[in-house]
């Protein structure tokens, strides 16, 4: 969208899908750097200018793109009408620069349509109850162009972008990155939280949560790009992809009190202001005080640390530590639910190549570290060569990707689609699970130094012991903190094993907890929907049971607590969720 060449170029291929016989609907973003002119000008004119009037110009620059998109279509010889988001009937919450779908009205397109024209739609954008226009924010044009297939059950959602698709990895920073030709949403999901800029979280919840078939393709060619479905491309595969997150800031609330209800309090008063928790540890109380820590995106570090004095004062922490400089970098792959040793590949990666590891998280399908700002580009590239990511995957047939505009309906029953509709944004949580077969093993105040974790864990990889949740932490004078929840039946082994690693670093003997269960809240939206770790936390404090561990991933809040209090927080968890409980 940044010249007339382009806007033509885009037309001609909205043509070329209807003379195939498609009904096509276009949704356009504002052309090339209009939106950070229109923000300096703002900035010139005012120190504060008021959310209201940001949200009407912020918007100004995709209805400047549709009229243009419309003309365009028209000089070619073809019928197009351009519509702004209140036009379509895109209404939203009243959350500035942040809002969120509450409905969509699809009469008015559906009328356009039929009559032959393309529909451009402005992305980004909508309006509220009260009508005053607002904007959705980060990704907002791909949000847009994916609700709108959803809600209007189209065959597929064709994402045109300046890369021919998705790739194994940023291939800016990584020339050998491979472009995937079918990637699945979870897989997807976790990557575009973990930094793969080419689609944004939110897009792929709406693409997940109504089966919509998401195809990235380049703007500048007829390349084949690639697709985003519900499997992923190879089918058993450990790691599909790495991804970086690059400003991003790491918050520490230290010496929390280890009681139910301290972590809710830290949630509760960042959700607040719907600034978004990525990598979200607690780790094991030490001396009845355990730290909490979360990162942010940089730009929102002053307001969460803002949010945060109040609360601390009002704990009894002893304070709040930030690292404006770090980075997230990530693995993600479905095949790591049934293979061991890639935890033990990625830190011994990492571990080589000098690079210290600052946090650790992990999910079923994705482990995520921060590492210095200054080594996340070398990070990245290491990670991405240990799991031989440039390599071209077993060749298997892909049904998926024969025809993106397969001419299949997504609609099965109408009415039950248009009532999802009505709640496009709000928070699904598809299950709730405990799981009571875990024991777990913690070191505290280990010294801080490249291929700690890597030392632990092949260890442990090369006594046969399978680990589930992996979580570091930096605590109190600088040193880690490293837990581990392992299989109750090899606890035994792994006790043996981490306490002669202990010894060799000369560290303190590990805390084994014989029994813990684990609960896991699964979804769409947990990261988007800032609040669920605070509901999670919350309920499971009204009721007296106190949370040891924390872990997060784009679909996924974890939590251990005691074993003998494990079925009460499964019940108490189902019955807050179950208003959203599929």
């Amino acid at each position: 969208m940044a010249d007339s060449e382009k806007l033509l170029a885009a037309a001609r291929k909205a043509i070329r899908a209807q003379n195939e016989g498609h009904q096509v609907l276009m949704v356009v973003s504002a052309m090339g750097k209009n939106t950070d002119m229109v923000l300096d000008l703002a900035n010139e004119i005012s120190d504060d200018p008021s959310a209201r009037e940001m949200e009407m110009l912020l918007s100004s620059g995709e209805q400047v793109s549709v009229a243009l998109m419309a003309m365009a279509i028209h000089s070619l010889g073809h019928d197009a009408i351009s519509m702004t988001g209140a036009q379509i009937g895109i209404v939203t919450d009243s959350a500035h620069t942040k809002a969120r779908i509450k409905s969509i009205s699809t009469e008015r397109m559906r009328e356009a349509l039929d009559a032959g024209n393309i529909v451009i739609a402005a992305g980004f954008q909508g309006i509220d109850e009260s009508f005053n226009i607002t904007t959705l924010g980060r990704g907002g044009s791909d949000t847009t162009a994916v609700a709108l297939a959803a809600v209007l059950g189209a065959d597929a959602c064709e994402i045109y972008t300046d890369v021919d698709g998705v790739y194994t990895t940023d291939p800016r920073i990584v020339p050998e990155a491979r472009q995937v030709t079918q990637i699945s949403y979870d897989e997807m999901l976790e990557l575009a939280s973990c930094g793969a800029g080419v689609m944004h979280n939110r897009s792929i919840e709406f693409a997940k949560k109504f089966s919509v078939p998401v195809h990235v393709r380049s703007s500048l060619s007829d390349a084949a790009g690639s697709i985003i479905v519900s499997e992923p491309e190879v089918p058993g595969l450990a790691v599909c992809g790495a991804a970086m997150v690059r400003n991003e800031a790491q918050v520490s609330v230290l010496g929390v009190p280890d009681r139910p209800g301290a972590a809710m309090s830290v949630f509760s008063a960042v959700a607040s202001k719907r600034i978004g928790m990525d990598m979200i540890v607690q780790n094991v109380a030490d001396e009845k005080h355990t730290d909490i820590s979360f990162t942010v995106f940089q730009e929102d570090l002053p307001t969460t640390v803002s949010l945060l004095e109040g609360i601390v004062e009002e704990l009894g922490a002893e304070g709040i530590v930030c690292d404006e400089e770090v980075s997230k970098v990530s693995v993600v792959g479905l095949g790591m639910i049934s293979q061991t040793g890639v935890a033990k590949k990625m830190f011994r990666a990492l571990g080589s190549a000098g690079i210290n590891i600052k946090m650790i998280t992990t999910s079923e399908i994705k482990i995520s570290v921060t590492v210095s700002r200054k080594e996340a580009r070398k990070a990245l590239c290491v990670v991405h060569e240990a799991f031989e990511l440039d390599r071209e995957p077993p060749a298997i047939e892909l049904e998926h990707v024969e025809s993106p505009r397969g001419g299949r309906s997504l609609v099965k029953d109408a009415a039950e689609v248009v009532a999802r509709m009505e709640r496009m944004e709000e928070l699904v949580v598809d299950d709730i699970t405990l799981d009571e077969s875990q024991a777990m093993m913690t070191f505290v105040g280990v010294d801080d130094q490249p291929g700690l974790a890597a030392k632990l864990f092949e260890k442990i990889a090369d006594a046969g012991i399978v680990v589930d949740m992996i979580v570091q932490s930096i605590g109190r004078q600088g040193h880690a903190n490293i837990t581990a929840t392992v299989q109750q039946d090899v606890l035994e082994k792994g006790a043996e094993v981490v306490s002669r690693v202990a010894k060799e670093m000369g560290c303190p003997p590990p805390t084994i907890w014989p029994k813990v269960g684990k609960l896991s809240v699964f979804g769409v939206g947990m990261r988007s929907h800032t609040s669920v770790a605070s509901r999670m936390f919350r309920t499971l404090s009204a009721e007296g049971i106190n949370v040891s561990v924390i872990s997060t991933s784009e679909v996924r809040v974890n939590a251990v607590v005691d074993g003998d209090k494990g079925q009460a927080a499964l019940e108490v968890l189902e019955e807050e969720f179950g208003d959203v409980l599929m």
